[in-house]
């Protein structure tokens, strides 16, 4: 275990959760690009994930998405699930997602986080909850509290809401 994560405080109760905050690429989608002539083409997104989201969301937990990139697609996806916290661009994932919790009025503790590579480890290393997607660059597990057992793009930010969802029913 590295010195960084070796200095990080227990992970948090679930229960304690009140902010999801999730990349998008590799978690969201499988990670992978489709580029035509004129850019790119689209992402798939997993129908359950969008489910899971929308039943955190109803259970009051606030759901954000932080991504290196811009994308009209997620955008539009954002939107129908009534995502608001929306960030696109991101160069520095763990500093936009400290302002998002100041904003909120938040603390690290109340955030579980989901990533799967380099650009996700600054929010994983400080979140309450700290999870990787089953196919997760190494760097993104070892930061990690727990892991999916299913990889990005096929129902894994679903997992992540059933183990919030059962938390707050008293069940894990």
């Amino acid at each position: 275990m590295s010195s960084a994560r070796s200095a990080r405080p227990p992970v948090s109760s679930l229960a304690a959760m009140r902010l999801l905050a999730l990349d998008v690429d590799g978690v969201l989608t499988d990670g992978r690009l489709n580029y035509g002539a004129s850019g790119e083409l689209g992402k798939s997104f997993h129908a359950r994930d969008g489910y899971g989201i929308k039943a955190v969301r109803a259970a009051g937990i606030a759901v954000a998405v932080i991504s290196g990139r811009r994308s009209p697609a997620l955008l539009r996806r954002c939107k129908e699930l009534g995502i608001e916290h929306v960030l696109t661009g991101i160069e520095d994932k763990g500093v936009a997602l400290a302002q998002l919790l100041a904003t909120l009025g938040l603390q690290w503790a109340q955030c579980t986080c989901v990533g799967d590579d380099e650009p996700d480890v600054p929010m994983l290393q400080q979140a309450g909850l700290a999870v990787a997607v089953a196919d997760a660059h190494p760097c993104a597990l070892a930061a990690a509290h727990r892991r999916t057992q299913l990889p990005g793009g096929a129902g894994a930010v679903r997992e992540v809401c059933d183990w919030l969802l059962s938390a707050r029913a008293g069940r894990r």
